[in-house]
């Protein structure tokens, strides 16, 4: 294992230089502190610390998410992956990451220099600064609805979008409709990516065709439908599929407002189960993610690659919620 003696070799420093700079010593310079802390990662300084009992220290970095209240989607993730390391003993912080951040900041040195032993992503970006250093990062580090692959030190927890889009699909056909659109998220994001491919893929199983007009990426905001449903109605949609609960929710709202009935004109499904989905008007019909156990999840495969365990992908299962915003196709007038 890399010991300080030889950072300090490589650098033509002291040992307490070293020291200085991992422990973010006021009495050298921050250009010297960031050098230290570059070439300990580099030479895997990283590693061995991570497996000290003295750092029980990890992070939540949270971009394009919300979690502070009880209805936000991160809300129930950030509980449980706390909860959980409460229970081990690890003191977690929270920390809201923005581009600039990235640009200015290393996740490695970060981590380091402000003694974490690892970390859970969620909300990022494929195209974010710090995804691309997870290529190559030797900090553990578990990433939520993202994969890096051939890194042993990074994870990935979600929910298995493929077995939720197909059960929503295969219902929605029982009840006898064909023409089902889907409205998801945004582009440039792994699991809109995953759910766009596990939709096509479902209508093929079920022997239909996945129409381009009735398929398109907005955000995942409730005032992405405003833009899309429009044109899924006047393509002749009887169905629509969600990327989330607030897309689903501005579905409803945008179908209302144009005089089409929910469940008997169109019907409407979800992803997530976040509380407004049983306080819409009907209630939303969705797929259900356990939030509170993805965190949980999170916890355990960080703690498995901090002690060098190489979790790949951890994924847990939905379940489909029927409720009112659902219903059998409409019969078509003669």
């Amino acid at each position: 294992m890399v010991t300080i003696k030889e950072i300090a070799d490589r650098l033509g420093v002291s040992i307490s230089t070293v020291s200085k700079g991992l422990n973010g010593a006021s009495d050298i310079s921050d250009e010297l502190k960031q050098i230290v802390l570059d070439t300990a990662v580099e030479m895997g300084y990283s590693t061995k610390r991570s497996r000290s009992e003295k750092y029980r220290k990890v992070a939540i970095f949270v971009e394009n998410m919300e979690y502070n209240d009880i209805d936000d989607f991160g809300y129930d993730i950030v509980l449980g992956f706390k909860q959980n390391a409460f229970r081990q003993k690890f003191e977690v912080d929270v920390i809201p990451v923005t581009p600039a951040l990235q640009q200015q900041e290393r996740y490695d040195t970060y981590l380091l220099k402000n003694q974490y032993c690892g970390a859970f992503l969620i909300g990022f970006a494929l195209h974010d600064e710090w995804m691309k250093q997870l290529e190559t990062t030797t900090m553990p580090t578990v990433l939520l609805d993202n994969f890096i692959p051939e890194n042993p030190t990074v994870g990935y927890v979600g929910t298995d979008s493929n077995e939720g889009i197909d059960m929503a699909v295969k219902y929605l056909h029982n009840l006898g409709h064909t023409n089902i659109a889907f409205l998801n998220g945004s582009l440039h994001s792994k699991v809109s990516d995953d759910r766009q491919t596990a939709f096509e893929n479902s209508m093929k199983k079920c022997g239909l065709v996945p129409q381009k007009n009735l398929m398109a990426h907005g955000f995942y905001v409730a005032d992405s439908a405003k833009y899309h449903v429009p044109g899924f109605l006047s393509n002749g949609a009887t169905a629509i599929i969600c990327g989330n609960d607030l897309i689903a929710s501005g579905v409803i709202n945008e179908c209302k407002m144009r005089g089409f009935r929910i469940p008997e004109d169109i019907s409407v499904i979800g992803f997530d189960d976040i509380p407004i989905a049983s306080t819409t008007e009907p209630t939303l019909s969705t797929i259900r993610q356990e939030r509170n156990e993805l965190g949980r999840c999170a916890l355990v495969a960080l703690l498995s690659l901090i002690n060098h365990i190489p979790i790949s992908i951890t994924l847990l299962r939905p379940q489909l919620i029927i409720r009112d915003s659902s219903g059998c196709a409409p019969v078509e007038k003669k």
